[in-house]
């Protein structure tokens, strides 16, 4: 039940309304270059020239620039000639380009594809299926062809997925000592920001990333450095094409894009290839027992639903297909970040 507070006036009712505004407006300052102008000119500036640099009008950048302080995206100080704007330290780590744990380009893909897919949210909901088609005349059929329906795409898609795991990477990958296992492949590894994490945390180890040809080809061209000896490649398509052996296999953000048949399939070619004592760590937003939160893994399976086959789960449901597959000795460990780990071991 609400409290009388919220009965009288519904203030949590209207801040869900304009969710998507506040989403917009982050999106549009990233977009724009309005966080990598403030950091790089070293100094505070004005609105009009934030405007005048950026090719904007100065009553949208004035507007633009003052919701973001709302935000606390940035910070301003008012003087006799007006405002002066500056980032916050949160926006100089997180929404400048050049940071190392810059969430830029997750910013940018969520801004524009996941924001229209979600524009037919009601329609995935009545047919249970997601809406690539409706928002970008392409077939829903193969969710991976329509991700990587250009090379643009490809690129803005693992982009915004190394941005994750530049702040989420190591927690997941030191959830357990992985010290032992020093042949692992990373199953559909996309960008390679996590095989990089896991090289680095243990260095006695070579991460083998396997994914579809075309991926493998512009993660080589555009995203991992060609002295990384530890990472090596291996083209192929994890449903279709056989699994070469190793010690343990990392499935980051992989079972979710699934159905349960789809994943029980996936699990048994890992388990057959897995050698004896080796393992499987699955990189999951991990549900609630009783599905009652986390808020963000409730709305990340509402993503599922409008652009994947599959949903988040349960620590619990992850086990059952791990031990339908044959794995045992499962453990789960929570990070208290977006995403956490299961182990399981041959």
């Amino acid at each position: 039940m609400g409290s009388i507070e919220d009965l009288d006036y519904p203030q949590i009712i209207l801040q869900y309304s304009s969710g998507f505004l506040v989403s917009k407006v982050m999106f549009t300052a990233c977009e724009l270059g309005v966080f990598d102008l403030l950091k790089d000119s070293g100094e505070p500036l004005s609105s009009d020239a934030v405007a005048a640099r950026l090719g904007t009008s100065t009553t949208g950048m004035e507007r633009l620039l003052d919701a973001c302080v709302g935000l606390r995206l940035l910070a301003v100080e008012l003087t006799q000639e007006g405002g002066l704007y500056r980032n916050t330290e949160l926006s100089n780590i997180y929404l400048t380009k050049s940071s190392p744990k810059s969430q830029y380009h997750i910013m940018m893909y969520y801004s524009n594809t996941v924001y229209l897919c979600w524009h037919y949210l009601a329609d995935a909901v009545r047919e249970g299926r997601n809406q690539y088609e409706r928002a970008f005349d392409i077939s829903s059929k193969d969710p991976f062809g329509a991700m990587y329906r250009s090379e643009e795409e490809m690129l803005k898609f693992m982009a915004g997925q190394n941005s994750v795991w530049s702040i989420c990477g190591r927690d997941v990958l030191a959830a357990f000592d992985l010290s032992h296992f020093t042949q692992i492949y990373d199953l559909g590894g996309g960008g390679g920001a996590l095989a990089r994490e896991c090289v680095s945390l243990y260095p006695n180890s070579t991460v083998t990333i396997y994914d579809l040809p075309n991926v493998v080809r512009v993660v080589k061209e555009q995203f991992l450095p060609p002295e990384e000896h530890r990472i090596t490649f291996c083209e192929g398509d994890f449903f279709n094409d056989s699994i070469p052996e190793a010690e343990l296999y990392i499935l980051s953000k992989i079972l979710h894009d699934w159905d349960d048949e789809k994943c029980r399939q996936l699990l048994a070619k890992v388990y057959e290839a897995c050698k004896p004592g080796g393992g499987v760590l699955l990189v999951e937003s991990l549900l609630n027992e009783d599905k009652s939160g986390p808020l963000e893994t409730q709305l990340y399976s509402m993503n599922m639903l409008v652009q994947t086959e599959g949903k988040e789960r349960t620590a619990a449901e992850y086990s059952a297909l791990l031990k339908a597959a044959g794995f045992g000795e499962i453990q789960v460990k929570t990070t208290g970040k977006l995403y956490d780990a299961v182990l399981g071991r041959k």
